[in-house]
């Protein structure tokens, strides 16, 4: 059987026009460049979505967690706010007081003759009231003989107190 075109049909056919039970080449081409274009929009979407947090990663900011959580619920919840802020504070270097106080602490160790990180828990001050035991400061005064012990920088509670607690 032959196929042949209706008669009413032009008999000069544009190309992409497919023969019945032929294979639609350009809708096969469109398909695929659709795609492709889906994929490579997610791909440039998510690339520019985690900006931020690439960002504070590349730059070892302190606030990396913080920007990779405000970038996670922007990806959810779709408020750019949230997106706006992780970008500000991946762009925002904060100090870093942590170094800077420790190495204060380390050097008011030293200074007061007690080896850095040598002070435990038993050292604070609800300790100083539940234990017998004189504290740290008052060790480091005792065993200096030369002039007046040092004084204590926890608060000592006295017997007198304990006693009038006791009886009521």
């Amino acid at each position: 059987m032959a196929e042949s075109l209706n008669p009413a049909a032009s008999h000069h056919l544009p190309s992409f026009i497919t023969p019945p039970g032929g294979t639609d080449v350009l809708m096969v081409i469109m398909a695929i460049v659709l795609l492709l274009s889906i994929l490579g929009f997610g791909i440039l979407f998510l690339r520019l979505h985690t900006l931020p947090e690439r960002m504070a990663h590349r730059t070892h900011k302190l606030q990396f967690e913080i920007v990779a959580v405000l970038g996670l619920i922007a990806l959810f919840t779709h408020q750019h706010i949230f997106w706006v802020a992780g970008l500000l504070l991946a762009l925002i270097d904060f100090p870093d007081f942590g170094t800077m106080m420790g190495r204060i602490a380390g050097s008011v160790e030293k200074m007061a003759g007690i080896k850095p990180g040598e002070a435990t828990a038993e050292d604070s001050p609800d300790a100083a009231e539940r234990s017998d035991k004189p504290s740290a400061e008052a060790r480091a005064g005792a065993k200096k003989s030369d002039g007046p012990p040092a004084l204590s920088l926890t608060p000592q509670t006295s017997r007198t107190n304990e006693k009038e607690l006791d009886h009521a």
